[in-house]
């Protein structure tokens, strides 16, 4: 079977305590703003209706970025938990392309591979693995399942499969597009990472170009 992975599209940002301005009361779960709206709505001519199954992480980003297809597909995304993002519980929330003014230390680490210090990598990786693996046990054959996520849950389990030690080991776009092969013999190939051709011209408005 194919599994498309997906990293949500753009989201809001949410403050931390000491910037001022709207503060999340409890963990952060930023919605998309109007440009992430616009990448969302992109990956229904980029996938088509050749899809057998949508799951999404229970995430507002993620659920945001899964609305599109899922009205296209006459469908609603089915909500696996264990795909939330290894910052889920944080107070606030940083877009990536924000990073590097406001958490240097994240972007640091994050231009280096790394999670944050605070992640057990290791059990991330293996929730992530499981969910999907679950995923792929349940759509045997040539089923195409499309499972809307996050960078680092992304990242996480390609890094797994291809024997990499960096978690962070791919930059990832907003709405990019990773597809991976699942056999029935357990070899699972990765074909393609990051595939952004269907919202390039929207990613360009978050890396400061035109």
């Amino acid at each position: 079977m194919q599994l498309v992975l997906i990293r949500h599209a753009l989201p809001e940002r949410i403050h931390g305590p000491a910037e001022g301005g709207p503060v999340a009361v409890g963990p952060a779960d930023p919605a998309l703003t109007a440009l992430g709206e616009r990448q969302a709505a992109r990956l229904v001519a980029a996938l088509g209706t050749g899809v057998d199954a949508l799951y999404s992480s229970p995430l507002a980003r993620a659920r945001a970025t899964a609305a599109p297809l899922a009205a296209a597909l006459g469908r609603e995304p089915e909500i696996v938990h264990d795909l939330r993002e290894y910052d889920a519980d944080a107070a606030h929330y940083v877009p990536v392309h924000e990073m590097a003014a406001l958490d240097p230390t994240a972007w640091d680490r994050m231009l280096a591979g790394l999670l944050p210090a605070s992640v057990d990598v290791p059990a991330f990786t293996a929730r992530v693995d499981a969910a999907l693996e679950r995923i792929i046990a349940a759509h045997p054959g040539r089923s195409t399942a499309v499972v809307v996520a996050h960078a680092g849950v992304v990242n996480a389990w390609v890094a797994h499969l291809l024997g990499i030690e960096r978690p962070l080991a791919f930059p990832l776009d907003y709405a990019g597009i990773t597809r991976v092969l699942a056999a029935r013999d357990g070899r699972r190939v990765v074909r393609t990472v990051n595939e952004t051709q269907h919202v390039a011209d929207l990613l360009d408005m978050t890396a400061g170009v035109g």
